[in-house]
């Protein structure tokens, strides 16, 4: 079986490879600003070696990778050096976090040209065009199938479903104040539930929900497909998981739970006050190209958001995305993110 195993133990290696403080030619650093361009950005950045070398040849910039953090990480660090920024372009700032970096001045207008399909994935309130969407994925309830079928049980298909007695302790969460994708997960919770939330997630609790501090965590460790020996048939994950599962006989043995998800878009935009702002405009282009669109879901596990570009025979075959996510306005988010993330600590502490 090829299992989500491989899947994280990739993952790993991104992430290590992507944690580098500078990618790409080592003396960089010490070359004339003209020369380079300066990438901040997500510690699960990945650009495959032979497209970074693509476009250092196509636009004669040296590329340097500043990488550390997650996306919240990320928006805080550009944030507190938006006077004198780390680089010339971010890339990672995703829908959670955008309007804070908006409202704080983080970037330049830039109208990059977007590929087909793009245009649905623009910021709403962006007008000036300072964030350009470059993939896409959503956080969403998985379900071990294998499981629900070896013990006559259907399997839960919504929010509410996970609160009922026949799913008692079968749930395992990443929490929201330890992960992005937990953070998804409450954000899912406010939109469908509106002022109520507290009352659902009450209920999830005394339904037996596991939280734990991240996504390898839940997945990896108590998830029944993972790869440890877990107990919980159904985790918090994303909507590519399935394409990861594959059995022998070619079936996915797990599914995404579509009427769960909450769609997660990163961006890419120019720092204000770059010193190379031409060079940041040419990655910003280069992101949109097809092959970095086309490299996006092997080497990030993410959706491109160029609609033209073929997906790998297994995400094209059980990758599926859903058709209505939840979404939460990102003014709101900035507005409550803390009162929000204080009530559900106090909610999953209880």
């Amino acid at each position: 079986m090829k299992s989500i195993r491989v899947y994280a133990s990739v993952l790993v290696l991104a992430v290590a490879t992507a944690g580098c403080s500078a990618v790409g030619n080592s003396t960089a650093d010490d070359e004339p600003a003209s020369q380079r361009v300066v990438l901040v950005t997500h510690e699960s950045f990945v650009l495959p070696k032979a497209l970074q070398k693509e476009f250092e040849e196509e636009s004669g910039y040296d590329l340097v990778v500043r990488a550390s953090g997650d996306a919240g990480a990320l928006t805080n660090k550009l944030v507190l050096t938006k006077d004198d920024p780390l680089g010339d372009v971010s890339f990672g700032v995703d829908n959670t976090f955008a309007s804070r970096a908006l409202d704080e001045g983080v970037f330049a207008p830039y109208d990059a040209t977007l590929p087909d399909g793009a245009d649905q994935f623009r910021l709403d309130g962006d007008d000036d065009h300072r964030l350009t969407p470059v993939d896409n994925a959503s956080v969403c309830v998985n379900v071990d199938d294998t499981w629900f079928a070896d013990h006559d049980l259907a399997p839960p298909t919504t929010l509410d479903d996970l609160t009922k007695p026949a799913y008692r302790d079968l749930f395992v969460a990443p929490g929201a104040t330890t992960s992005s994708p937990g953070m998804a997960f409450l954000l899912s919770t406010v939109a469908a539930y509106g002022d109520d939330w507290p009352a659902y997630w009450t209920k999830l609790m005394a339904n037996g929900t596991k939280l734990v501090a991240g996504w390898s965590d839940a997945y990896e460790v108590d998830f029944t497909q993972g790869g440890g020996k877990g107990d919980r048939p159904i985790v918090l994950s994303y909507d590519s998981s399935p394409a990861f599962t594959i059995a022998g006989d070619g079936t996915s043995t797990t599914s995404a739970l579509l009427d769960t998800c909450f769609r997660q878009v990163e961006y890419a935009g120019v720092l204000d006050g770059a010193e190379n702002p031409d060079g940041a405009k040419a990655l910003v282009d280069f992101l949109l190209t097809p092959q970095v669109q086309a490299a996006l879901p092997e080497s990030m596990y993410v959706f491109p958001v160029d609609s033209s570009v073929q997906l790998p025979a297994e995400w094209a075959k059980f990758a599926k995305q859903p058709t209505d996510p939840f979404s939460v306005d990102p003014a709101a988010i900035a507005d409550n993110r803390d009162d929000w993330l204080r009530t559900w600590s106090d909610v999953t502490s209880r």
